[in-house]
């Protein structure tokens, strides 16, 4: 598991974009064109250099994740998020500096471990997944290559990490946070359910659709429930119709609690047998037809099932903790200065309080 530090590496780690040189042919309006181009060198130290770009280059991610998440941001604000960025580059670049080739090696190991969580956890295949990264790429303007560099190189600054910081989370540890925190491996009761949702709004303007836009919709909800109800296949049902887009391309499929769902759908899935499909529900998003897949009553996690994922949490809330002080030193010996005059005066963003995992 890559260690998630204060810093935002995943919209930081952008390519480098290289500029285009000046035609040799230009003869006219060229301090203009040379300005257009030119590349300057915003933070360096000791190995370390940082041009325009590579800022440029990864603001282009934050922006993509901020209008993915519906924020606006006011200028200032991007200003700090662009300091922030600066100072994930600098971070990376210095724990890139010290790497070595069984940094490197832990690395793609990491990597390699990750992407295939990253595809399990999402229930993914590899061309699910290749399909689903190429549409947010194309979105960031950044290739697969670079972003398998740019994962790739989070995870060789872990491995980094771990070896500088010499930290170490032994059985005992763990065994011991377990035995003092037993309400966080408290499992409510949960449901495992597939949906189909046929929407009942605009996905442009996000408002109702007019009541004979709602009667096609509903026709079409009952047309896919009997298809359900009569064996076919309902994750394909979910990605070839839904509108939902945080579970189509996992057939549909949410595994929650009570109390985390809209109140109509939670009666229904909790109502439900096992692989039984329900009538249509209608919430505030539209028409949903539902299939419960298994059900979990509540209890305590045994500490055989949290213990590989309680170690890396613990892992990477020491990390955290040494993290400031380390980055400030290492800073200082490699002597970084910050070249670019709006952005040493931005402040950076603060980092969010670490907690460990389940």
């Amino acid at each position: 598991m890559i260690p998630r530090t204060q810093f935002i590496f995943a919209a930081a780690l952008m390519a480098a974009l290289v500029s285009p040189p000046a035609s040799h042919a230009a003869t006219t309006n060229t301090s203009g064109l040379a300005s257009l181009l030119s590349d300057p060198v915003v933070a360096k130290g000791k190995g370390i250099e940082i041009k325009r770009s590579q800022v440029d280059a990864a603001l282009i991610g934050v922006k993509a994740g901020l209008n993915a998440q519906g924020r606006a941001v006011s200028p200032d604000q991007l200003l700090q998020f662009e300091r922030q960025v600066l100072n994930d580059i600098i971070g990376l670049q210095i724990l890139l500096s010290k790497a070595t080739e069984a940094d490197r090696t832990k690395g793609k190991e990491l990597f390699q471990k990750g992407m295939d969580r990253l595809k399990k956890d999402n229930k993914l295949t590899d061309e699910e997944f290749d399909q689903k990264l190429s549409s947010s790429l194309k979105v960031q303007g950044i290739t697969r290559a670079d972003w398998d560099k740019q994962r790739l190189d989070q995870a060789t600054a872990g491995a980094v990490l771990e070896r500088e910081l010499k930290v170490n989370i032994t059985d005992d540890d763990v065994k011991k946070f377990y035995e003092e925190n037993p309400a966080k491996f408290e499992q409510p009761e949960m449901v495992r359910a597939s949906h189909i949702l046929i929407g009942t709004k605009d996905q442009a303007s996000n408002t109702d659709l007019s009541e004979e836009q709602k009667k096609v919709k509903l026709k079409l909800a009952e047309d896919i429930r009997k298809r359900a109800v009569a064996g076919e296949d309902f994750a394909k049902l979910a990605k070839e119709y839904s509108d939902d887009p945080g579970s189509k391309d996992k057939g549909g499929e949410y595994t929650f609690p009570r109390g985390q769902m809209v109140p109509e759908f939670e009666a229904a899935a909790f109502s439900l047998g096992t692989n039984q499909v329900s009538d249509i529900v209608t919430t505030q998003f539209g028409y949903h037809i539902i299939k419960t897949s298994e059900k979990f009553p509540a209890k305590k996690l045994e500490l055989a099932k949290v213990s590989d994922d309680l170690k890396e949490g613990l892992k990477t809330q020491e990390l955290q903790k040494q993290l400031p002080d380390y980055l400030e030193k290492a800073q200082k010996e490699s002597n970084i200065e910050i070249l670019d005059a709006r952005l040493k005066m931005a402040d950076p963003l603060e980092p969010a309080n670490p907690a460990p995992k389940k």
